[in-house]
């Protein structure tokens, strides 16, 4: 449907309104519960029927705001073992605090069963909601409610999020893909995150097509468990399958990194003299093993800015800011030139 008030943009309850044929007044009190006595049951049932429609969602969280509601924002993010998601919040509470907010941190507790709902007791408390997308659990609790959502690392065309944060993480595996084969490398092995999430999926497709038509390429692929252990036994068992051995392994993340390091090592080899290894992120492991990662640096900070930043703008009516956040290859001692046959 088109949308002549809005242009591209979400529906509006002036939308909603004109396709019912009732005025906003009447759209507002039947989504904000307060009708009965005003409205009849059947204008009602007209309005919430037309609303789900148009996929109209009521940003009440900024019309409390506007009343002063109290300026908090959640960030959910899987389990905070990983360094990344303490910087994304690190920057999503500088921007918060510049804009007298408080970032309420809500870790999805991963391998327990679905996350418990954040917004049991915390609901009226919250003006919107950041999150990763690899917090599945509790996302499924969020996207039945009025908040706004602000999406981080993920499908840019879930219809559920009023905004997306994004990283050129698709750029970020064609820079890797052209420091190997520039290094002569043909042979791949991609040690990739058994974790479901669009964010390696883009990694997977984008390696794939980066090495499609480089005449003698092969490619094989390890899914791994997002551990150092789990790692180590996905990358040994993959570079002592049958056939030629791999000469570089490219991992969706630096702990999956660490893990086929070791593996490298443990198969008597040496990285990167007879297997170049990659990760992705540069979390301080990168620096911490040796030799030092070759990595993809993600901005993790400026992803969390960015996040509260567009939850703002959300808020007070205005368009988030466009554009995914660039990445940048750290080349280091963990990749070298192709052994000699």
């Amino acid at each position: 449907m088109h949308h002549p008030e809005n242009p591209g943009g979400r529906p509006t309850s002036r939308d909603v309104a004109r396709e019912a044929g009732v005025s906003q007044a009447t759209v507002s009190l039947v989504l904000g519960g307060k009708w009965r006595g005003r409205v009849s049951e059947r204008t009602a049932a007209l309005v919430r029927e037309t609303a789900d429609r148009l996929g109209y969602r009521p940003n009440l969280a900024a019309r409390h705001l506007r009343l002063g509601r109290t300026r908090t924002a959640l960030l959910v993010v899987p389990a905070l073992t990983n360094e990344f998601f303490a910087r994304v919040y690190t920057g999503a509470a500088a921007v918060a605090a510049e804009h007298g907010f408080g970032v309420v941190l809500y870790p999805s507790p991963e391998g327990v069963g679905p996350a418990r709902d954040p917004f049991a007791s915390a609901r009226a408390a919250l003006d919107g909601v950041i999150a990763s997308s690899m917090a599945a659990g509790a996302l499924r609790a969020i996207r039945g409610t009025d908040l706004p959502l602000v999406m981080l690392d993920s499908d840019p065309d879930d219809p559920d999020a009023a905004a997306h944060v994004n990283l050129a993480i698709a750029d970020g595996m064609r820079q890797v893909t052209e420091h190997l084969l520039g290094l002569g490398h043909r042979r791949f092995l991609h040690l990739s995150s058994a974790v479901a999430s669009w964010t390696f999926d883009v990694r997977a497709r984008a390696l794939a097509s980066c090495l499609r038509g480089v005449p003698g390429v092969e490619l094989r692929t390890a899914p791994a468990p997002l551990d150092v252990a789990g790692a180590r036994e996905a990358a040994e068992r993959a570079l002592s399958g049958p056939g030629p051995r791999p000469t570089a392994v490219v991992c969706d993340d630096d702990i999956l990194a660490a893990g086929a390091c070791k593996a490298v090592r443990r198969l008597g080899l040496r990285v990167p003299e007879d297997v170049s290894v990659t990760g992705f992120d540069d979390l301080a492991l990168a620096m911490a093993v040796e030799p030092e990662l070759t990595t993809v640096r993600l901005p993790a900070e400026r992803i969390g800015e960015r996040g509260m930043a567009a939850l703002l703008a959300v808020l007070g009516g205005g368009p988030p800011e466009h554009g995914d956040l660039p990445v940048t290859l750290m080349p280091r001692g963990s990749s070298g030139p192709v052994p000699a046959a």
